[in-house]
């Protein structure tokens, strides 16, 4: 089976769990024997990329570049050259493209730079919508001397470009949905990127959602027939020994209760703190660690001060790698208040770790965690109340732990990689492929 994939992100450079999901899916397809192109938005920058081989300057369009990544030898990154990234709004979008019109102006010099569109039009588009279509073109050229059999499109930004490739190549359309619109901004929806998301719904031969909590915004808010939508469920990279990590330098006199995720509204982060303000009512040997970044990170951090807690809550912005392990390592409990979750990797990585977690009834991961405490977002007396329980019964602690790390073992990215090779032989078979 040979798949052009369609992609944001990819480790090591992520801000969100959909990277996490391509690394762990392809990774898994790799092992199974099945070919995968990966078509990314953006190279690496060469100096921070140890972790993969350049194959080639480029190919026959000079933003195309080409990479392999040396443990899997079945899959192959093609990275284009466009601003776009993960979890982008199109005001983050304006934001960066002016950032970067600012930096060229102190580089060279030009004091029209800013107001010169076409000095860049090159490089990328003035709106996030054209530069998404524009990308969408790229991905169809570009796949004209790719041999694949099925394409597999990962979330909304990767939609028309999804659309394009399945029209010139007239090869089957599987769109894989990892969060809808209605995740992230809830009822306050972007009409431009839902009119993105229903029409690669529309089109695509085969839906894959992360979970039925995904699977049901997809039938009742997008119209799509359930027929239609299958789901796969995320895995979880297996850490292996990690009790040798290098001591973190932070004492434990204190307990420590971790949030980590985007800092948005869709992961609750106020919630966490309202149970944080009672938990310490209660117990003052407490401390809470917010890990990310997001565009709610500085009204979070004002919201900690305003509620008399501010001492109490550590911001260690984005984290990545050993200092993800070293920050699960710290935690006694994990708590994931989100609003709308399609599933959330981060509490099957927590329970990797031997950290009990807490989690949102409104999460997709919750269908597949028994041995997880659950409540629901908004009900911070039950956060509180449950938080408090972890951390002052140690045989509760305990059970969370041992059991909810032998149900982790049973996720695993091998076996959503089987359910999706399946999906793709459903899907050709009526083409007669």
């Amino acid at each position: 089976m040979r798949i052009f994939m369609l992609g944001w992100e990819f480790p090591p450079f992520i801000s969100g769990g959909l990277g996490t999901a391509c690394y762990g899916l392809t990774k898994a397809m790799d092992q199974l024997g099945m070919k995968v192109t990966f078509v990314l938005p953006k190279a690496v920058d060469s100096k921070y990329t140890t972790h993969v081989k350049l194959l080639s300057p480029g190919s026959h369009m000079s933003q195309a570049t080409s990479y392999e990544k040396e443990e899997l030898k079945n899959v192959k990154f093609r990275s284009l050259n466009s601003i776009l990234q993960p979890y982008s709004t199109p005001k983050t979008y304006q934001n960066q493209i002016e950032e970067i019109l600012r930096q060229k102006k102190i580089l060279f010099g030009d004091s029209n730079i800013l107001s010169n569109q076409s000095a860049d039009s090159t490089d990328y588009s003035h709106d996030m919508y054209t530069e998404i279509h524009r990308y969408a073109a790229m991905a169809a050229e570009l796949s004209i001397d790719e041999d694949f059999d099925i394409i597999h499109a990962h979330d909304w930004m990767t939609y028309p470009a999804g659309i394009a490739v399945a029209a010139l190549s007239k090869k089957p359309l599987v769109i894989h949905v990892h969060s809808t619109e209605f995740d992230r901004s809830g009822e306050h929806v972007n009409q431009e990127i839902y009119d993105i998301e229903r029409l690669g719904m529309e089109r695509a031969d085969k839906i894959i959602a992360v979970s039925y909590f995904t699977r049901n915004i997809i039938i009742s808010r997008y119209g799509i027939s359930g027929d239609k939508v299958e789901v796969v469920y995320n895995g979880v990279e297996r850490i292996g020994n990690w009790s040798n990590l290098t001591d973190t330098g932070i004492k434990k006199e204190e307990k420590i209760v971790l949030f980590l995720g985007r800092i948005t509204m869709q992961k609750g982060p106020e919630y966490f703190l309202l149970a944080a303000k009672k938990v310490l009512e209660v117990m003052n040997d407490v401390k809470f660690v917010m890990a990310g970044s997001g565009d709610l990170i500085h009204k979070t951090i004002e919201m900690a001060a305003q509620l008399g807690i501010g001492h109490k809550v550590l911001f260690t912005g984005f984290l990545r790698g050993d200092d993800v392990k070293k920050i699960y390592k710290m935690a006694d409990i994990y708590v994931m208040p989100s609003v709308s979750e399609p599933f959330g990797i981060a509490p099957l990585e927590a329970l990797d770790h031997d950290v009990p977690v807490i989690i949102s009834k409104q999460s997709g991961v919750s269908e597949v965690l028994m041995h997880a405490l659950k409540v629901d977002f908004w009900d911070v007396n039950e956060i509180a109340n449950k938080i408090i329980a972890v951390l002052k019964y140690p045989p509760l602690q305990m059970t969370l732990r041992s059991h909810g790390n032998f149900e982790v073992r049973k996720l695993r990215w091998v076996d959503a990689a089987a359910k999706c090779a399946k999906i793709y032989e459903e899907t050709l078979a009526p083409a007669g492929v």
